[in-house]
């Protein structure tokens, strides 16, 4: 039988490799910029041009001012999605392999079912949410290593804490984003939160003593073209291509990004960085992205059938996908 595709059905296709293959290769593209720039003012960077730029073509193209009600909410946005989750990214890189980091991300479900769980008038997890719970735990023991964990040798833990506290930043911007009042343009709104997280990163760069010791003549031309990259690619182009998809087709299609993009940044990592891939790697892997179904399956088909009252879900969801890439 002969697959025809028409315009829409291409360009959905489309979309979802840009959001797999780009969000998924911007773990390497990070490690690459790192080799010679410092983290902080390297995502400080990736952000604030970003944000620039897509709130200067949206303002071109006619789109409204936000209003003076819509600050606070995208400020704090871009502070837990980006300055927490994509800096948790930059500084465990450091020391830790991308494709580890990426697997480490796919955490984020989980701290956003706990999250749930324990907030005022919260919604308990059930069995099966649970058991998604603990086998990602015993996923996360796996791709560490327990004779690691107990020796404290072979791994930085301190960069496991860094992403994960990035991940739990995350999580909590994506339950915030449900409720935030933000703009109507979802592209307006994005930007913005990217300009307030690059402005809160330049602050937090300078009181770490980045301006110090960074020179821009020192930036290699591999991490320069990493950080074009990340901006163009990573920050713009992907992050427009899922919010686009959010609108055409149901949410739990488009969260099938949680179970690719670690899957690209593990062999991107071995094929262009040169990072072992080992069975416990594998298997390790194959564990948390077990639990990550588990967790995030019923709560998309609950999502579901929200998504016929309007695109306001779908553009809060939208949000909660650039948080760590």
């Amino acid at each position: 039988m002969q697959l025809r595709l028409n315009s829409e059905q291409l360009k959905i296709v489309l979309a979802f490799l840009v959001v797999y293959l780009v969000w998924g290769s911007t773990y390497v593209a990070v490690r690459f910029t790192l080799e010679s720039m410092p983290p902080l003012l390297m995502v400080a960077l990736r952000f604030f041009i970003a944000g620039a730029i897509m709130c200067t073509w949206m303002h071109l193209r006619g789109t409204a001012r936000p209003q003076k009600h819509h600050i606070v909410p995208t400020a704090v946005l871009g502070t837990l999605l980006l300055v927490f989750g994509s800096t948790g990214v930059a500084l465990a890189e450091r020391s830790v392999p991308s494709s580890l980091v990426a697997l480490l991300v796919a955490t984020v479900p989980v701290f956003v079912v706990l999250l749930q769980w324990v907030r005022t008038g919260g919604v308990a997890p059930d069995r099966r949410v649970i058991a998604g719970i603990l086998v990602g735990v015993a996923g996360l023991i796996l791709l560490l290593g327990p004779d690691k964990i107990a020796t404290n040798s072979g791994i930085d833990l301190l960069g496991v804490f860094f992403v994960l506290l990035g991940s739990l930043g995350s999580a909590a911007g994506s339950l915030y984003a449900r409720s935030a009042k933000l703009p109507d343009s979802q592209p307006m709104a994005s930007g913005l939160q990217m300009l307030f997280a690059g402005l809160v990163l330049f602050i937090i760069s300078a009181c770490a003593g980045e301006f110090s010791y960074f020179q821009h003549v020192n930036i290699s031309l591999k991490s320069g073209l990493a950080l074009v990259y990340l901006i163009v690619f990573g920050s713009m182009l992907a992050f427009s291509s899922y919010g686009w998809l959010l609108k055409m087709v149901p949410p739990a299609r488009v969260s099938t990004y949680a179970y690719v993009n670690p899957v690209i940044a593990v062999f991107l990592g071995w094929f262009l960085a040169g990072e072992g891939v080992t069975s416990q790697t594998l298997m390790g892997a194959a564990v948390i992205l077990s639990a990550v179904f588990l967790i995030t399956k019923p709560a998309a088909k609950q999502m579901t059938p929200a998504r016929i009252n309007g695109a306001t879900n779908g553009r809060s969801d939208a949000k909660v996908s650039q948080a760590c890439k």
